[in-house]
């Protein structure tokens, strides 16, 4: 008989295992706090219960569903995880350290590969295997946590797959680092390569997390050729969306863009771009492409960066420039492909 997932339960839901398992009610009160609040290891590491309940627990139930499988660590203290599913599979995410800085944020995955064909990721090399569950979207906080004692205080949906075809594990997702991990939603950021109809029903559900939109091009045309996605949802189309979701969400979008050498990087692209989105309420996040020698695409040079940030900037636009973290571990933007191979 399989046992009983805790991660990702609520505290009636413990009440009721704990009951139907001979065991006081307000033993789960404990059990929720050593998952939610301090990510234990395991349950002996659950002090403050009775041997008896631990065994018990043991017996009848695990902590998650996945296990990590293989942790890198970069020079610049970048962590990258490879989750081992329980069908196999597996999942990766990255978790980010800045120096000077308290926050840090975790980059987490929603499918296992990716239907969305980008040409410039890694991760769209893998393929599509299927969707990740909130369970398995959720174990990923509490498994770095538990690995590295440390708390998570910002998470992105930035790693593997496309968030919003994995709707309503996206959602169930979020309202339970809320609820349970206690992590506000203006430190929540939902990536997305710009599928329209579930923009408009996070616009309907008034989404409060950080909605940033892998834009990437600063036209239609350019954009189709490294975004298959353009073909079925249209540049000015996914703009207008945009403009929609603003007014009536009140919060503003994140425009992702990657530079890429010779590709979309150009003084006109940079102007084209700054036209495009005057109208919009967003701030812009430039993302220097992470070469590769299994891609053709190059790095811009940095005047080609510099460039694009000022007209940008002269714009009226908030712009920062992502800072490259993990590059020598394929962490960095772009880079997430799981290696392992099933035996």
């Amino acid at each position: 008989m399989d046992k009983y997932i805790l991660v990702g339960k609520t505290l009636e839901e413990l009440e009721n295992f704990m009951i139907d398992n001979n065991q006081s009610k307000y033993r789960a009160k404990q059990v929720y706090n050593w998952i939610y609040l301090k990510s234990v290891k395991d349950f002996d590491s659950m002090s403050d219960l009775p041997v008896s309940v631990r065994e018990m627990l043991k017996e009848k139930s695990q902590l998650c569903s996945i296990s990590i499988k293989d942790k890198q660590i970069s020079k610049d203290g970048t962590m990258k995880f490879l989750f081992e599913l329980s069908d196999g599979e597996y999942a990766e995410a990255v978790l980010m350290r800045f120096d000077n800085r308290a926050n840090l944020t975790a980059c987490i995955s929603t499918q296992v590969g990716c239907p969305m064909g980008c040409t410039f990721c890694a991760t769209a090399k893998l393929g599509y295997k299927r969707n990740l569950d909130y369970n398995e979207i959720i174990q990923q906080i509490f498994l770095i946590q538990a690995d590295t004692g440390l708390k998570v205080t910002n998470i992105v949906y930035m790693g593997q797959g496309e968030p919003l075809l994995n709707f309503d594990n996206l959602l169930k997702s979020i309202q339970i680092f809320r609820e349970h991990f206690q992590v506000g939603a203006r430190r929540i950021t939902v990536s997305t390569c710009g599928i329209i109809p579930k923009i408009k029903e996070l616009a309907k559900l008034n989404f409060q997390s950080t909605l940033a939109v892998s834009l990437h091009a600063p036209n239609q045309d350019i954009r189709k050729t490294i975004m298959p996605v353009a073909e079925k949802y249209k540049y000015e189309d996914l703009i207008n969306t945009l403009k929609l979701y603003t007014q009536e969400t009140g919060r503003r979008v994140t425009i992702e863009y990657v530079l890429m050498k010779h590709v979309n990087d150009s003084v006109e692209d940079a102007k084209e771009l700054a036209y495009s989105i005057a109208k919009l309420k967003s701030n812009v996040n430039l993302i220097v492409y992470n070469q590769n020698e299994k891609s053709s695409y190059k790095k811009p040079d940095k005047a080609a960066v510099q460039k694009f940030k000022y007209i940008l900037e002269a714009s009226g636009k908030k712009v920062t420039i992502r800072l490259e973290r993990g590059a020598d571990i394929d962490a960095a933007c772009g880079q997430l492909s799981a290696k392992m191979k099933k035996v």
